[in-house]
């Protein structure tokens, strides 16, 4: 009876022992399992937070997707960013890319908008001590903010905490016209005024404005002044002199500008110029006639001539020992041409105008 008891004792302390190791090994599993890897492809870039309007030391601020962000001002230490080459900003996506030019060196760096902020300040955009040293820059450094978009390349790096290699620098010239820019509080945009997005000032001040002119709404004329009023009456313009009177006569003979409108009237008799010492010969009477020929074409037989020239309405000449149909004289060109074209209508495409002589 007492080896029967021993060995029920054994079974129970064995029983619960193996209940023990059981429960110890279920409890611990769950704390081995080690977190999930962080994302560092293009998808870790989407989606882009907006967020709703707020305000800042009276300042509200309306978070945009503005592709043309383009601004001077200043920027502050953002500790949440550690080594990290990030930033917080009042209005851009989160997140989205930056090119941060110190306007007192030009020094030029690539930064994540990663946050919204600085939530405790005004400055334009709040630079992680990692961002801060790559810029060579301290807090207040007057900076120019403006929106990229770069390669998957620079993106990955920034993701995972390490830097974009440095931009070209700006040059001075270019620095000295960003500084006039500079207002001395704030922020102030580079964009023409209807492009300005950044924020709208709500404690009674006035937000920074271009100089450049407003557009005018479509419809609006724009206001002309007035011309002003002459001090002493005008005396109106002397009429103009009467034009002197053509002979058509000179004209039509081809006396010139000169004969038709001479220069000045006068009581004067206009003297004639002096005649050359060789006078001219006169006109024959085959040039009053006129002086252009068509040759149609040429035969060797004045009866096969005769009948080609009468249907065709020209005239037989003869020439050695062919017979040459003709059509003229024309006084000018412009009628030989006009028959000319009658003639290669006809079929004479050899056809062509001539001159005669004196």
């Amino acid at each position: 009876m007492i080896l029967l008891s021993n060995l029920k004792s054994g079974y129970v302390t064995l029983a619960m022992a193996g209940i023990a190791l059981s429960g110890c090994n279920y409890n611990a599993a769950p704390r081995n399992i080690a977190p999930a890897p962080s994302a560092n492809g293009p998808a870790a870039d989407y989606p882009m937070l907006i967020g709703p309007p707020y305000q800042v030391n009276g300042v509200t601020y309306r978070p945009s997707d503005s592709l043309n962000y383009d601004r001077v001002g200043y920027a502050q230490l953002d500790s949440a960013g550690g080594a990290s080459i990030t930033a917080a900003h009042h209005t851009m996506p989160v997140p989205s890319y930056v090119e941060v030019t110190s306007l007192d060196t030009g020094r030029t760096i690539l930064v994540r908008i990663e946050r919204r902020g600085p939530m405790d300040s005004n400055a334009l955009i709040a630079l992680s001590p990692g961002a801060l040293d790559q810029l060579g820059a301290k807090p207040g450094v007057p900076v120019r903010v403006r929106r990229v978009n770069p390669p998957e390349e620079e993106r990955s790096l920034l993701r995972s905490g390490q830097q974009a290699s440095p931009r070209m620098d700006t040059p001075q010239s270019l620095l000295d016209v960003l500084k006039q820019r500079l207002p001395a509080e704030g922020s102030a945009s580079l964009l023409a005024q209807e492009d300005q997005t950044e924020e709208e000032v709500t404690s009674g001040e006035k937000p920074i404005r271009q100089t450049s002119p407003s557009p005018r709404p479509a419809g609006v004329a724009q206001a002309v002044p007035a011309p002003k009023a002459p001090t002493q009456p005008q005396s109106p313009p002397p009429p103009p002199p009467p034009l002197p009177t053509v002979n058509p006569a000179k004209t039509s003979s081809g006396d010139g500008f000169a004969d038709a409108f001479p220069a000045r009237q006068t009581s004067v008799p206009v003297v004639q110029p002096t005649p050359q010492t060789s006078p001219q010969p006169k006109p024959s009477a085959a040039a009053k006639a006129g002086r252009y020929m068509v040759q149609a074409a040429t035969f060797s037989t004045m009866e096969r001539a005769k009948n080609a020239a009468r249907k065709l309405g020209a005239h037989v000449t003869p020439s050695g020992k062919y017979f040459l149909m003709q059509t003229g004289p024309f006084v000018s060109r412009a009628e030989a041409q006009a028959s000319l074209a009658k003639v290669k209508a006809a079929g004479y495409s050899d056809a062509r105008i001539f001159t005669r002589s004196k």
